[in-house]
């Protein structure tokens, strides 16, 4: 994967963004758990790449994510990838 500018989407240099070969992906390497207020936060920066690539938008995470906010992103068409360890 390859790390993109989040500058290039209007966004926060501490947030990193990786692409992938058909989407864009929002990395999150921590261990405390992912809750709504996350969610509705990784929504907007998701947006805001989409506004700019028109790609889809994953976010792979090592973080346990909250059932709620794992059905909030998914309604909102960001899938979310869990991974043991980045």
């Amino acid at each position: 994967m390859k790390r993109i500018d989040p500058k290039k989407f209007n966004l926060s240099k501490k947030v990193v963004i990786e692409k992938t070969t058909s989407s864009l992906s929002i990395i999150i390497n921590r261990k405390t758990r992912i809750i709504m207020k996350d969610g509705r936060r990784l929504l907007e920066q998701a947006n805001q790449i989409k506004k700019v690539s028109n790609k889809p938008v994953s976010i792979f995470t090592t973080a346990p994510v909250c059932s709620k906010t794992k059905t909030f992103l998914s309604n909102n068409n960001v899938e979310i990838i869990q991974e043991k360890k980045m």
